[in-house]
């Protein structure tokens, strides 16, 4: 079992260097945080989605901005879109459920906010459905897929595309992206 756990701490260390010596992936993610910092600023939102653990992890980064991450200071306005689960679930039904966030942000969501959808591969319908609603309606799209990128890849204002195809490698790698994101926009908000 050890072995496991220890090709697993390789491969994590692999990914994370990988973006370590990516610069394209590095001013991503610096550009993603000045995005939501300006968004913020000017009072809007940034809504986050994403499906199964990714779903998780959208509902995480929501809860470090609209919460709190390293500093002691105001509520940010950031939500999960996938928390409302009697809403998707209706939308679903009545509907389908590759429309259900799309929908959501049509209620929820205005020009000059900004989306994070977090994707392993890019191509969930029901997230390329809401870039594509963001993209119609002036919704900034920041994008956190695997490597390929995926149909977001072609949508996404700015996409970071993780330099691996394993599901786990990249998921951890969008909370790492996630937290730097969070820490910036605190320390561009509240310490500048």
């Amino acid at each position: 079992m050890t072995s496991i756990l220890k090709e697993s701490l390789i491969a994590a260390i692999r990914v994370k260097e990988m973006i370590l010596g990516d610069e394209q992936i590095l001013n991503l993610t610096e550009e993603a945080a000045y995005r939501i910092t300006d968004s913020l600023k000017k009072g809007h939102r940034v809504l986050f989605c994403g499906n199964g653990g990714s779903a998780a992890d959208a509902q995480h980064l929501a809860a470090e901005l609209s919460g709190r991450f390293y500093l002691e200071r105001k509520a940010l306005n950031a939500e999960a879109i996938n928390i409302n689960i009697p809403f998707l679930t209706a939308v679903s039904n009545d509907y389908d459920f590759g429309y259900s966030y799309a929908r959501y942000l049509e209620g929820a969501a205005a020009p000059g906010d900004v989306l994070v959808l977090l994707s392993t591969s890019g191509n969930s319908q029901n997230i390329v459905r809401a870039a594509e609603y963001a993209a119609d309606n002036g919704i900034f799209i920041i994008s956190l897929t695997g490597k390929t990128g995926g149909k977001l890849a072609g949508i996404a204002d700015l996409p970071i595309k993780v330099p691996s195809e394993d599901t786990p490698r990249i998921q951890e790698a969008h909370m790492l992206l996630g937290h730097a994101i969070c820490q910036m926009v605190e320390k561009q908000i509240f310490q500048e």
